[in-house]
């Protein structure tokens, strides 16, 4: 028997911004329990970003995981031996994840400069509708839209 789901943890906003989404994203992009270390790179990555771009940084922050939240996304589904990709909606919450998941992935796979100035790099990009993270949005998409006649096993 399975149990019950634990209730969701509530994170406090961040004390820079005081906004939850950043908070959260300072949670995913931190590694090894150094939460310091996320936050200096996400606070300098801001910095950058308004220095680049005149702007305020959580505005470029905001329009860039936006533009990157998948709406659809295929989900394994085995039924009577077959195995088919189901395209299904994405959730609020899960959109979230996958786009700071996926903005902080390609930010990593930028080399050659500190972590900070390649997620700053990145949001830019992400804002304007170009980089890595919006190439594996479209690619999720097309996967969904080429799996759309296996819809009706949901």
């Amino acid at each position: 028997m399975r149990r019950r789901r634990p209730e969701r943890r509530q994170i406090l906003p961040d004390p820079v911004y005081n906004d939850l989404a950043v908070a959260k994203f300072v949670n995913y992009l931190m590694s090894g329990g150094k939460k310091g270390a996320a936050e200096q790179i996400f606070y300098g990555s801001m910095e950058m970003v308004s220095q680049k771009t005149k702007t305020e940084g959580v505005k470029i922050f905001k329009k860039a995981v936006e533009n990157v939240s998948p709406s659809l996304e295929v989900k394994s589904k085995r039924i009577g031996g077959a195995t088919y990709q189901v395209p299904i909606e994405v959730p609020r919450h899960r959109q979230f994840y996958l786009a700071s998941l996926w903005l902080i992935n390609a930010a990593r796979s930028r080399k050659g400069r500190p972590m900070a100035e390649c997620l700053a790099l990145e949001l830019i990009s992400a804002a304007s509708n170009e980089g890595g993270a919006i190439k594996k949005k479209d690619d999720t998409h097309r996967m969904a839209e080429a799996n759309k006649a296996f819809a009706h096993f949901r």
